[in-house]
């Protein structure tokens, strides 16, 4: 098999395993087709921190539920206490619904490695490069069409 370099796709058709999906991924002109070693690397890292995002969404969700349970009991507080266990809970909502985004976008990325994916630009579908992804694993765009992103 070859591995698609510089935007081009020259995957082979047949019968590449999951174990042969490294490849096949995308890599920028010049680069070094992903090894094993270093899918296996990136596939350890998002599966790591899938964990502990999931742990820390368990423990939001109780706080949700004690501040629940919590600001039931407080029967006669006053507007400021009333004000600040709803700003706690807001808060609270916010932290867990942004972690369990980050939960989806770590299985993206662990999808599209399964997909032979992992590495497209999924804008322009140019090589994301493999330096960007080691260091940041779950990007879905290449450097110029994030810019595009972040100028809108």
């Amino acid at each position: 098999m070859t591995a698609k370099q510089g935007g081009a796709a020259t995957r082979e058709q047949g019968g590449a395993g999951a174990g042969d999906r490294h490849e096949v991924l995308s890599v920028r002109e010049g680069e070094d087709p992903w090894t094993a070693e270093e899918l296996a690397e990136v596939r350890g890292e998002l599966e790591g921190e899938m964990e502990r995002l999931r742990a820390e969404v368990e423990e939001a969700e109780q706080d949700l539920v004690d501040l629940k349970r919590s600001f039931g009991d407080g029967a006669g507080d006053d507007q400021a206490d009333a004000g600040a266990a709803t700003w706690e809970r807001e808060h609270e909502l916010s932290v867990t619904n942004n972690a369990r985004n980050l939960v989806d976008q770590h299985q993206q990325a662990l999808a599209r490695i399964d997909a032979g994916t992992y590495g497209d630009c999924e804008s322009c579908g140019t090589p994301i490069g493999k330096m960007r992804l080691q260091a940041f694993p779950r990007a879905t765009l290449c450097l110029s069409c994030k810019q595009k992103q972040e100028r809108r």
